[in-house]
């Protein structure tokens, strides 16, 4: 049996894992690469194998960068089982398709340019036709339930606490009379949240796949999340401002509803005037929070014992969500205190991307981040206090106040994730460390090898595992690591170009011509050499 390693794998999106026996090939996720434009360009790319030999899909939960990919792979042939919960299947029926829209929408975008400049025109990676065909390959199951794929694999879902329908796989896998157990967490969630139950705790595996988001750091002031963001929602009100909250349409945003609904429907003697209209301007929030009403049983006690009592989590009298595009707009033109928490929660795409443009440059409004921000993004740049960035063709200064909340974060921390592993009764053979970013994956690593005493590995993305020899092995697919090395180059070239420049303004003062030209020889040879790596570099990733 071997592991191969596909996406999510020293950094934090395309999560993509393909097992393979002698006789049967089964992925666990199938999710989009986001961030950088090199990194979302490998969407674009042909699967690492043949989606027509594919047996079975397991997907771990509906997020974008676990699922994004399975119309593409549909569209190019796949004819399998994609088995996961029924919360995830009627989570996907919105995202996938919402997916398709925006993959025609940017190819629009792209393509009127490239008719501007007389280039040949692109094909979206796939429409909202695809991602509807794609659906019918899905075969909706239970927690709990073992389900018998053939007669040498059985899978068994288990609650992550992540988002609704969120799944801990364990997959049970027979070759040459010999099982073996691999547990992928998927995203694991963190304790004690609202809405959702906490992870499940597995007790035995052979191998084990686990998330490290957050694998070097630990969640600030999760008691104090909800204070947090009422005071600032507050301070920024009471000095006439805006407050912006970019927020994953799945489950973060319910779940700021949800603690909203706490404080506004249930503190007393609250100042009308301190309620401040809350507006949810994202289609897809609104879709998927029916989609949570329909799907209560996946709840945590006290949220259901809450809706028993006959309240509503998801609705408060300050609360009102945006439909059409022409109240989104008008939300900018309104000079009233306000909140708006609009997707996407990465601040890629989305109407929050205008939210932004509109609001951005006024000292008076804020922006709080309550998620993790993928590099390359948008919202890591206004995160690491870009003072100004480009948005809609517009180059924006960055006024208002930026916070971010980690408490409200929908992934386990190292404590957390360090607290799931150690449940485990019989340690595994090897703990493969992935869906981080290096320096959080390899710290994470470490971590456990000196806390577990079990082997574990960060693998690079294309790298396989040989269960059989107990092995690592890296092959001609290594797909991340030219990209960091081009993107190495990039920064390079961008020093080598500074310091031309530097030089050019030298001329003009007293110096030496000799100790220039030298100066300058060295620059032009560095330019060379940093010009023939990049084209072999475009070579290797045109292949």
């Amino acid at each position: 049996m071997q592991i191969q390693f596909l996406g999510a794998a020293k950094v934090v999106t395309g999560s993509n894992y393909l097992i393979s026996t002698n006789k049967y090939k089964i992925l666990l996720d199938c999710g989009l690469f986001q961030g950088s434009k090199q990194l979302e360009k490998l969407n674009f790319k042909d699967f690492e194998f043949d989606p027509t030999q594919m047996d079975f899909l397991l997907l771990s939960h509906a997020h974008i960068d676990h699922s994004g990919r399975i119309p593409k792979l549909v569209k190019d042939g796949f004819n399998g089982k994609i088995v996961t919960t029924k919360a995830t299947k009627d989570l996907c029926d919105i995202m996938l398709v919402d997916s398709g829209h925006i993959q025609e929408s940017d190819a629009t975008w792209e393509n009127n340019k490239r008719k501007r400049a007389g280039l040949p025109l692109l094909e979206p990676l796939y429409t909202a036709a695809d991602a509807k065909v794609s659906l019918n390959y899905f075969d909706p199951c239970l927690y709990d339930q073992t389900i018998r794929l053939n007669e040498d694999i059985t899978v068994r879902f288990k609650d992550a606490g992540h988002i609704l329908g969120s799944s801990i796989i364990e997959l049970w896998v027979t070759e040459n009379n010999k099982t073996a157990k691999i547990v992928f967490t998927g995203d694991l969630g963190m304790k004690n949240k609202p809405l959702l139950k906490d992870p499940e705790f597995i007790e035995e595996a052979d191998y084990i796949i686990v998330e490290s988001t957050y694998g070097n750091r630990l969640h600030e002031k999760i008691e104090e999340r909800t204070k947090e963001l009422i005071d600032i929602i507050n301070k920024t009100a009471l000095r006439g401002g805006t407050v912006i909250i970019p927020s994953f349409a799945i489950n973060r945003t319910q779940e700021l509803i949800y603690e909203l609904n706490k404080y506004y429907a249930h503190t007393k003697e609250l100042e009308n005037f301190m309620k401040v209209p809350i507006y949810i301007d994202s289609p897809m929030a609104i879709s998927a929070t029916e989609v949570y009403r329909r799907n209560s049983s996946g709840f945590d006690d006290t949220t259901k014992k809450l809706i028993l009592s006959g309240d509503d989590p998801f609705h408060f009298e300050n609360l009102y969500y945006v439909n059409s595009q022409k109240e989104s707009m008008r939300l900018n033109n309104q000079p009233y205190p306000k909140v708006i928490i609009s997707a996407s929660g990465m601040c890629n795409a989305g109407r929050v991307r205008h939210h932004l443009k509109h609001n951005l440059w006024d000292k008076n409004n804020s922006v709080i981040f309550v998620g993790y921000q993928a590099e390359g993004t948008l919202g890591r740049q206004l995160n690491e206090g870009v003072k100004k960035v480009r948005l809609l063709g517009e180059e924006i200064a960055v006024k208002a106040e930026i916070y971010s909340i980690e408490g409200f974060s929908g992934h386990a921390d190292q404590k957390d994730l360090i607290i799931w592993l150690k449940a485990f009764k019989n340690l595994p053979k090897k703990i493969f460390v992935v869906h981080g970013e290096e320096e959080s994956a390899e710290t994470f690593a470490k971590l456990l090898e000196e806390k577990l005493g079990v082997d574990t590995i960060v693998p690079n993305m294309g790298y396989i595992f040989e269960v059989k020899d107990n092995m690592l092995k890296s092959y001609s697919g290594e797909i991340l690591e030219p990209l960091k090395k081009k993107e190495n180059i990039l920064k390079e070239l961008q020093d080598v170009y500074n310091t031309f420049d530097h030089l050019a303004r030298k001329t003009d003062m007293l110096i030496d011509d000799k100790l220039l030209k030298k100066e300058y020889d060295q620059l032009k040879n560095k330019l060379l050499e940093l010009n023939q790596q990049l084209l072999d570099i475009n070579m290797l990733l045109s292949r």
